[in-house]
């Protein structure tokens, strides 16, 4: 139960979050409070000791410092951080973190080259009526960075702690 909860949760709230900033250019609260919920009760139930749970914490607090400090200077959305933040917390301080941030980072900067391009192109006039180009077509709005938070997260998730947890627990039955 607790190996579906984790292969579930988290993948669905990367790719929730990514569609609802393509969609809305928000990511709703809901999002980054589930992925904190889900990790303060399941972590435990797989044995995590404390010291990596509290480490676990700490990791999401630093990156939630870090990401509204940048919110504060006009750098990127409130929500963006909110998510940034709680997938800090299932990746942990190390090299998961570091890989979802990296991983992230390129994403949105080719996300970002990508739509600035098509709002140069004629291509925006003609597609900025349909539902999931409105916001990359119009330059008033900023780049939906949650798509790249999304996949980013994707892609360092296999490796996270819970992750491994439960491709183990699996490989054991």
């Amino acid at each position: 139960m607790l190996e579906a909860l984790i292969f579930v949760v988290f993948p669905f709230c990367m790719v929730f979050a990514a569609l609802s900033d393509t969609l809305s250019m928000t990511i709703a609260n809901r999002v980054p409070l589930l992925l904190l919920a889900v990790f303060a009760v399941v972590a435990p139930m797989t044995g995590m000791d404390w010291a990596a749970y509290g480490w676990h914490f700490a990791a999401g607090a630093l990156v939630l410092v870090v990401t509204f400090g940048l919110f504060a200077l006009g750098g990127m959305g409130g929500g963006d951080a909110k998510l940034l933040a709680a997938t800090a917390l299932w990746m942990g301080f190390g090299l998961h973190l570091v890989e979802y941030l990296v991983a992230s980072t390129f994403l949105g900067g080719a996300l970002t080259i990508a739509i600035v391009y098509y709002r140069g192109s004629v291509l925006a006039v003609f597609t900025s009526g349909n539902l999931f180009l409105r916001n990359f077509a119009d330059g008033k709005k900023g780049v939906p960075y949650g798509i790249a938070l999304g996949i980013g997260g994707l892609i360092a998730f296999p490796g996270s702690p819970l992750a491994v947890w439960a491709l183990q627990r699996i490989a054991a039955q």
